[in-house]
């Protein structure tokens, strides 16, 4: 299972292009993958024959686990090839490290960027675990054992429906939604009856024989409000919403850029009148023959790739004691999906675009990002981010780097309000412009403050001086 996004670490098999006994092609379509972001489909590693295929359509694993098997010969008759190589994954998981396991070339393309240390290493077999007090001897994925672990539900209790009787993620969740409750605990002694806020008798009791406790001092279930108070000056009941998996692979993802990265932020004041005129003069034949508006973000993308050539260590990434330069620019722009998360498409190639150009490309991305028909190659190989919280009217936005890049650039609100210009006779008057902030988070390790104050001021120049209306 490939990684299609630095925080996704799982995917859903929604369609296999090729069955067991097909030929594969390199490059040729093999798999179809659904995951939090992405739809995609994945092309085959290598050439060969299609000897197994381990997941099956709408089973959902984690990044790493090996889907399928392409070997140099065609497998038995009766799909016994398949059994045999899912049996051979399952006995590789259980021998010890000085017997190592010899298989064909297996189908799980490799993650693009580094993983946190929680995830499971490529090609993981499922494992032989016990969960929740109960099933050992079972093979479980790991995306079933954590659904285990979190509802502590006893996987012996669970009719698998998956080859050979293997529990799926349907099989919890299908559990689950029908209020499957909480296995029994042989470890949990009972502790001394507590005086909660002066209380005891009857209902300390209760608690210490283990019946419920009143409803002002139970945990919610998850995604449930917690029930009404009983006690006068209780806490307002809370709602508990759990993290879903985009929200906690962001937030690992940001700590470990935080941590990575020595973060330091620089703001730049930028009078955008001469854009903001050419928008008032062309916007409504732009959006006639392009079929959207013309906002202020392709303008300060086209000529933050213009600076970025004067600049090129901010088109950089932090190596082994190195910078590394990368001479292609190939911008991020960061995609809010509809406050479930973000993503960041790439646009390739950026150094190539005109405004008309940089517009329908943002545009696009944008657009497949939020309807999830965004490939493999649309997420990878960026260099610099940008992040639009603009049509928001946010003042100065501190935006987290996205790793391994060394800057990110916020593009913040504008708003019209007075300043003072100059005249050509050398005198000053008070005018009315669009004006707005652009706020750069830069990695300390790869530049200094004056390298990118001179970016900025280079920024605020091509925004102020470019023939955008050439452009269009």
């Amino acid at each position: 299972m490939p990684q299609l996004g630095e925080t996704v670490t799982e995917g859903t098999i929604t369609k296999w292009f090729k069955a067991v006994g097909d030929t594969v092609a390199r490059d040729e379509p093999l798999f179809e993958v659904s995951t939090d972001k992405v739809d995609s489909e994945v092309p085959s590693p290598a050439d060969g024959v299609v000897t197994s295929i381990l997941v099956e359509e709408g089973e959902t694993v984690d990044v790493g686990v090996t889907l399928a098997v392409i070997g140099g010969e065609a497998p038995s008759p009766a799909g016994g090839a398949r059994r045999d190589e899912a049996a051979s994954v399952e006995e590789a998981a259980a021998k010890p490290p000085d017997e190592p396991a010899h298989a064909p070339h297996a189908a799980n393309p490799q993650p693009t960027s580094s993983a946190p240390a929680s995830f499971p290493p490529p090609g993981a077999a499922p494992l032989t675990v016990g969960v929740a007090g109960g099933g050992v001897g079972l093979v479980l994925s790991p995306v079933v054992r954590r659904l285990l672990n979190e509802h502590r539900i006893d996987p012996s209790t669970i009719a698998g429906t998956g080859i050979g009787g293997r529990i799926t993620r349907a099989d919890v969740e299908a559990l689950i939604a029908a209020g499957g409750r909480p296995a029994p605990s042989a470890t949990v002694e009972p502790s001394p009856v507590p005086s909660i806020a002066g209380r005891s008798g009857p209902s300390a009791a209760r608690a210490a024989a283990g019946a419920p406790a009143a409803p002002a001092h139970t945990v919610p279930r998850a995604g449930q409000p917690a029930e009404e108070p009983r006690e006068p000056g209780d806490a307002v009941r809370d709602e508990i919403v759990p993290f879903t998996n985009i929200r906690r692979r962001t937030a690992e993802h940001m700590v470990r850029s935080k941590a990575t990265s020595a973060h330091t932020l620089m703001v730049k004041e930028i009078d955008y009148e001469p854009v903001e005129q050419v928008r008032r003069v062309h916007g409504e034949r732009f959006k006639s023959e392009e079929g959207f508006s013309l906002t202020y973000l392709p303008f300060a993308a086209l000529a933050s790739v213009e600076a970025l050539a004067e600049f090129p260590h901010l088109n950089a990434s932090v190596g082994e004691d190195a910078l590394i330069v990368h001479h292609g620019i190939n911008l991020g722009i960061a995609v809010d999906l509809d406050n479930q998360g973000l993503i960041v498409p790439v646009v390739h190639n950026a150094e190539e675009l005109n405004l008309r150009g940089m517009a329908r490309r943002i545009r696009d991305v944008a657009e497949r990002a939020r309807t999830k028909r965004l490939s493999l190659d649309d997420i990878s190989g960026g260099t610099f981010s940008i992040t639009n919280a603009g049509p928001f009217g946010t003042l100065i936005t501190g935006a987290i780097i996205n790793q391994p890049q060394v800057a990110i650039l916020s593009t913040d609100g504008v708003t019209r309000r007075p300043v003072v210009v100059g005249s050509p006779d050398g005198g000053e008057s008070i005018a009315i412009h669009s004006v707005g902030l652009v706020a750069m988070n830069f990695d300390h390790r790869a530049v200094d403050g004056a390298y990118v104050a001179r970016f900025l001021a280079r920024l605020s120049e091509i925004l102020d001086e470019r023939d955008w209306a050439g452009e269009l």
